[in-house]
Formats: structure tokens, sequence, C-alpha cells
């Protein structure tokens, strides 16, 4: 029996959370399309016959405008120590960036294991990835280099072996059919969070959060609320949309992935506040549970 912590660090947008969905087959981290989608340390668990993997998925790594972006920096940077490896994504597709480069000088003089993740290789010929790879390995000493397709499963068996070699431990910190230390609460948020960053625009994902107020388990159902914070009234207006079309369609989707993940019929009710700057100010960021990690 083999086990141990592995976390995942990279730019906004490479493909963690898929990643992470990928290797647990199971959703439990949100993804769209948009930069930061992942905001707090979500742990998930990898087991089969012989080990167990405590995957911690971090915020993506950016140049931070406010608080939130500066705490969510520093969430990604305090996994870099404390781990037995570190699996540095990059988005194989777009080249090599200032952001991978300022993580790998990050990275530099760190004793812990770093395996290079090179996503989404499905996009680039085999030509482009060779040279990808000349590209990364002159800049660190990795301790492995693993091409895989996280959208389309493709060698995430072959990053799973590899991460085996690196485990130091051999307890079980979960019971076998843990999945996810995140609570209920916390899932059901994420969920509504992803409704919305699928059908709003650009600018509204980053100034809003999602918190669970209300869970009221009964025979047949459950009702639940969840309150949607954004910093404008002009983004709750837009959310909202015309005679309340998109919270609507939003409560449906979130409803239906909640159901699944319950495995209960779910009455959800929406509602959407105003907190201006929540994103700037340490209570709120305090409040809305970004700190729960520390």
């Amino acid at each position: 029996m083999r086990s141990g912590f592995v976390s995942l660090i990279g730019r906004p947008n490479v493909g963690k959370s898929t990643l992470l969905n990928a290797i647990v087959e199971h959703k439990v981290a949100i993804t769209s399309n948009k930069a930061q989608t992942t905001r707090n340390i979500i742990q998930a668990v990898y087991n089969d016959d012989n080990s167990q993997i405590v995957f911690v998925d971090t915020p993506g790594i950016h140049k931070p405008k406010e608080k939130l972006g500066k705490f969510l920096n520093k969430q990604s940077y305090s996994l870099m120590h404390d781990v037995d490896a570190i699996l540095f994504v990059i988005d194989a597709s777009t080249g090599l960036g200032p952001g991978d480069k300022k993580i790998i000088e990050d990275l530099k003089g760190n004793k812990t294991p770093v395996i290079l993740v090179m996503n989404k290789i499905d996009r680039i010929n085999n030509e482009q990835l060779m040279m990808m790879i000349n590209q990364y390995k002159d800049l660190l000493n990795f301790a492995d280099i693993v091409p895989v397709s996280a959208m389309k499963f493709d060698n995430i068996e072959t990053l799973i072996n590899v991460i085996k070699k690196y485990l130091t431990d051999n307890v079980k910190y979960y019971d076998d059919n843990v999945i996810t230390s995140c609570s209920k609460y916390f899932m059901i948020s994420e969920l509504v969070r992803e409704k919305l960053l699928h059908l709003t625009i650009e600018e509204v994902p980053h100034s809003l959060t999602c918190i669970t107020t209300n869970f009221e388990e009964k025979k047949d159902i459950i009702n639940i609320n969840v309150d949607i914070i954004v910093d404008r009234d002009a983004i709750k207006k837009i959310i909202i949309g015309k005679q309340g079309a998109r919270l609507k369609k939003v409560g449906t989707l979130a409803r239906a992935d909640i159901e699944e993940l319950l495995g209960k019929k779910v009455y959800l009710e929406l509602y959407v506040k105003t907190i201006k700057n929540w994103r700037d100010k340490e209570k709120y960021i305090n409040e809305f549970g970004f700190n729960e990690t520390e």
C-alpha cells in the first residue's frame, strides 16, 4: 500500500480541474473556459487496489488585481511544500508564456519532485509536442514529463503510474468510498457558480461567488438556498436576465447536477445580492470561506 499527497499548480485555464476530474473519474472540481474558475483548494482522492493519492487542486497562479487574487496566489504557492509531488500543469497548445516562466522560477530550489504535465496535446501534432518538451526541460530539472489530454482521457493511466513512484506513505487517509474532502454545501455552491460561468459574459465570473445558505433535508426532497454574491448592481441585472430568464436557466441546470450529486430530488432557490467591492475586503473574503484551508 502506497499513499501520499500531490498538488496541481499552473496558470489559470490550463485544465487543472478537468485533469483532476479525469483522474478520479468523478466531477469534484467545476470547469469552464474562464480563467480563475478554481478559487478554493479542492482535495480529491484516487483509490486503487494498492494505492491512495490525495490530489490538491489549487487556484490558477496569476497577476492579482485585488485582495482576493493575492489570497488565491498565496494558497497556490503554499501547496508547493509538504506534498510528495507537484504536478505543474501547462497548456501545451499555447506555448511557453511569461506566467509559466514565473512559476518555474518559483519552483527552482524546491526539493519536492515536479512532474511536468503537458495538457491539451490533442490540439497539437507530435512535432510541436517534441519542440515544447525540449523547451521546458531546459528550464527545470523535472522529475518526469507526461503529455496528456484530460478532456479525452488520453495518457491519464500513465500519469497515475508515474505519480505512484513518488508516494512516500503507506497509510490510508480516507475510506475507499471518499472521492473528495469538500463539503456538500461547498459542492452545491460550486455547481451553481459553474452554470453562471457558462451562461454569462467574460467580465461577470470574476465578480461573483456563491454561498449555500440553507440545506433542509426532508423525506422526499431537499430544500436548498444559494446566494449569488456580485459586486455591482449592473452585474446583478445581467445574471437575472430579462424577466428572470437567465437566473431560471442557471437554477434548472444546477438543480440537475445537484440532484445527481445528492441522489435525491432538490428544490433550489437562488438569490442574487450585491456587495460592492467584496473581492477587495478581507471581511468578505473570510466570511465567504476562502480562508478555510489556513
